[in-house]
């Protein structure tokens, strides 16, 4: 089972950023974290990170076929990237949408999510916990 893991915006910036809201860890340690918390699993990922919105759009057309499901944190491209939202309404994979904080307790404009309602599902607030949930749900989606 392949598994795409896709981080938008600022995501490569944690540690650095807003630490009361995300945390001291790095970037390099989720990854790390999602790689250690899914060995046992027969799972193999593939991690994308980047803070423009037509790479995100790029590197899904290119990946698709080779893919089972995707565990997707837009950042802040949530909130209006309709271009992400065709792309993966496009491909036609699995897709669980992942946020390390809890959107809906901020400000009003994180609240909104474009993908919300063409995802299997979608987990906040629960850190770095919350892509390994994903990935678990996926797991379930796509046997």
């Amino acid at each position: 089972m392949n598994i795409l893991i896709i981080n938008g915006p600022n995501i490569n910036m944690l540690g650095k950023r807003e630490t009361a809201i995300y945390g001291d860890k790095s970037y390099k340690d989720l990854i790390q974290y999602i790689k250690s918390e899914t060995k046992d699993k027969k799972i193999k990922l593939s991690f994308f990170q980047t803070n423009h919105e037509g790479k995100i759009i790029d590197y899904l057309q290119k990946k698709y076929k080779k893919i089972d499901g995707i565990v997707i944190n837009p950042g802040a491209l949530t909130h209006y990237s309709y271009a992400i939202r065709d792309c993966l309404m496009s491909i036609h994979k699995p897709t669980i949408e992942v946020h390390l904080s809890n959107i809906n307790d901020r400000e009003d404009f994180r609240k909104i999510s474009v993908i919300k309602d063409i995802v299997n599902d979608t987990i906040i607030g629960e850190g770095f916990a919350g892509y390994t949930k994903a990935i678990n749900k996926l797991t379930k989606v796509i046997i």
